[in-house]
């Protein structure tokens, strides 16, 4: 891990992603003392003003600071990403280290139930899972990320199946090491790297599914500034006030491609036929 951190500082792509998405989180941690108004404030004799110096994004429909809406949606999206990032990894590391290490009925199992979520695309899965469980942010979260879980777990099991075949695997195994120590102690520190480039890309197919939901009204409602639910609220007024889905849709676009910028980082970095 610490020569892959190294090698992540000296390639560009890698760095600008990370510059990015540690940008955006600082916006969404002190997101707060940021914002130059509240986001939830309505001032109706201030709607619709276009990007000005008293409001460098314009105000939306009821006269809120679209930059503060901004700004306070960084904490909502990107905290539901990481949430999505964070169960499905868990999980879909579980499911696939458990079923790469264990027997061929174990596996068979455990693999059949990650093809039946794999089947489906992943917004599909998550808008099936949200119109069962009903509406709302938090049932979202759960949704994509019971969506996740199929890609982690799927590569999770090849690399875990490669891995358990090497010489100091079967040395641990015949010195008598239980499966839990082989898995975690010699497995896991393995297998990290190349899951860190499905676990990036995750993160921001997570961020643009949620505010898909969110779109569509099955994620955050309103007032929650989320960015996918400002751009639903903006789209009525996009003939006369293009800034209300711009800014929002900015802000998508550079925290996914932050994201994509470090998995390809990450990519070029552990595959030698693109180092070479």
């Amino acid at each position: 891990m610490t020569d892959l951190l190294r090698a992540l500082r000296r390639n560009r792509l890698a760095l600008a992603g990370g510059i990015i998405l540690c940008i955006l989180t600082i916006v969404a941690i002190f997101g707060p003392l940021l914002t130059p108004s509240d986001p939830f404030l309505a001032r109706m004799p201030l709607r619709l003003r276009p990007p000005s110096c008293t409001n460098l994004f314009g105000t939306d429909s009821l006269g809120r600071d679209v930059l503060s809406r901004v700004i306070h949606g960084s904490r909502v999206s990107l905290k539901s990403g990481f949430l999505v990032v964070c169960i499905s990894s868990v999980v879909g590391i579980f499911l696939g280290v458990a079923a790469g290490y264990s027997a061929k009925a174990t596996d068979a199992i455990l693999m059949r139930f990650v093809d039946f979520l794999l089947a489906f695309p992943s917004l599909l899965l998550a808008i099936l899972i949200v119109a069962i469980l009903g509406p709302g942010l938090n049932n979202a979260i759960l949704a994509v990320s019971i969506a996740y879980i199929g890609p982690v777990a799927r590569l999770a099991r090849g690399v875990t199946i490669k891995v358990k075949g090497y010489e100091f695997v079967e040395a641990a195994r015949a010195s008598g090491g239980g499966r839990c120590h082989i898995v975690l102690r010699h497995i896991m520190p393995n297998i990290l790297s190349p899951l860190i480039v499905q676990i990036a890309l995750n993160l921001g197919g997570a961020i643009v599914d949620i505010a898909g939901l969110s779109f569509i009204g099955l994620g955050a409602r309103p007032p929650v500034p989320e960015w996918g639910a400002m751009l639903a609220s903006g789209r009525r007024y996009i003939r006369i006030a293009w800034w209300l889905t711009t800014f929002p849709g900015i802000a998508i676009m550079a925290s996914v491609l932050a994201c994509v910028f470090i998995g390809d980082g990450v990519r070029e970095i552990l595959d030698p036929k693109y180092r070479s």
